[in-house]
């Protein structure tokens, strides 16, 4: 396993993210049709609060110092509770990502008891700083839609991506950092198991974002076909003003 490859490969991916009561990691996880709108992926309890009480959130790639605020108004975030997962969906403006995000592991697949992952994260002892972690699955709970691993994870690694591959073409994301869970036997912190996510919510949300597309793609030609047919004064007065179709079809798909 080429470690220094493959987190050479996913650290421009990983971003900050700063609530007022704390902060944890995440990456990119998706675009929308034209890559103005991005989905970023972390754990739910990072930004549940934030968004429970339409509190701002910054989020930054540390690698290059681009950095985006995000007013209650400015994002759609889709929350997964009992996953720990969440998707904060914004216009990416001038926030300074790769152009390809990395691949998720698709839906339908597992990764393997016994297989080597990987992680990433800004822990607590060192906020700025991107740190590694690496482990082995010991375990997949379907229930939970969750992976027990033999690794740790420090507060402030909460929501960074957990990957896997044998070298750099073969790398995918697995799933996201979402609790460490000491022994306590005896009192004493022993070692234990970190708990990860997998990215099922991710796949179900970057799946609601490509259908709001395929559709504001359709009323899109829709609405040219009609400006290519002969109008009356009437008819061009009463034509609405473009919207914004993306944002719009992605909040109605949260409330829904």
């Amino acid at each position: 396993m080429n470690w220094d490859a493959l987190i050479s490969e996913i650290s421009p991916h990983v971003v900050r993210i700063s609530t007022p009561t704390g902060y944890g990691t995440g990456f990119l996880a998706f675009y929308n049709h034209d890559a103005s709108w991005c989905g970023i992926a972390t754990a739910a309890h990072v930004v549940a609060h934030a968004d429970e009480w339409q509190q701002p959130i910054r989020i930054t790639v540390e690698g290059n110092g681009s950095t985006i605020c995000l007013g209650s108004n400015d994002r759609i975030i889709f929350l997964d509770r009992p996953r720990d997962s969440a998707v904060v969906f914004f216009v990416k403006g001038n926030l300074n990502l790769p152009q390809v995000p990395i691949t998720l592991l698709p839906a339908n697949d597992r990764c393997a008891v016994g297989s080597e992952v990987g992680w990433l994260g800004y822990p607590e002892i060192d906020s700025e700083q991107l740190c590694f972690f690496a482990g082995t699955v010991s375990a997949r709970k379907d229930i939970t839609n969750a992976y027990l691993i033999d690794g740790v994870a420090i507060n402030g690694v909460s929501g960074g991506p957990v990957f896997h591959g044998h070298d750099v073409p073969h790398i995918q994301i697995v799933g996201s950092t979402s609790a460490y869970f000491p022994n306590m036997r005896g009192g004493q912190a022993l070692p234990g198991l970190m708990r990860a996510q997998d990215i099922s919510h991710f796949q179900d949300s970057a799946n609601k974002i490509q259908s709001t597309d395929q559709e504001a793609k359709q009323r899109f030609e829709e609405e040219q076909r009609k400006k290519a047919e002969p109008q009356s004064e009437t008819e061009k007065a009463a034509t609405p003003k473009p919207k914004d179709t993306v944002g719009a079809g992605a909040a109605k798909l949260k409330e829904a």
